[in-house]
């Protein structure tokens, strides 16, 4: 599994392709007080069914609001089968929010 911190992410995030997915997996209530532009949300115990859904993807990037629960849904969706994620796992939300990058409510 590839772990990347923050700050990469960050940079990853300003040359997203087409192809490319950010995975949320924060809480419904947490993903609504700011999110990254694009992100889609899916709490990290429910990734399992998104599998299929998520392998035409180039990159699947996931993260949550520090990088525990991105590396729990990560191992999930590996497991599941795909071999397209990044993981988020030094880092998350809280320190993009912190670094004042931009979210979306």
């Amino acid at each position: 599994m590839e772990i990347i911190n923050i700050q990469e992410f960050h940079d990853r995030v300003q040359n997203l392709g087409d192809n490319d997915y950010i995975l949320d997996v924060r809480s419904p209530e947490e993903f609504s007080e700011g999110h990254i532009e694009n992100a889609h949300n899916t709490p990290h115990e429910e990734v399992g069914p998104l599998v299929e859904e998520l392998e035409p993807y180039d990159h699947v990037y996931v993260h949550c609001k520090m990088g525990g629960r991105a590396k729990i849904a990560s191992k999930i969706l590996i497991n599941g089968g795909l071999n397209n994620v990044i993981c988020v796992g030094d880092g998350g939300m809280q320190a993009w929010m912190e670094n004042g990058w931009p979210v979306e409510r």
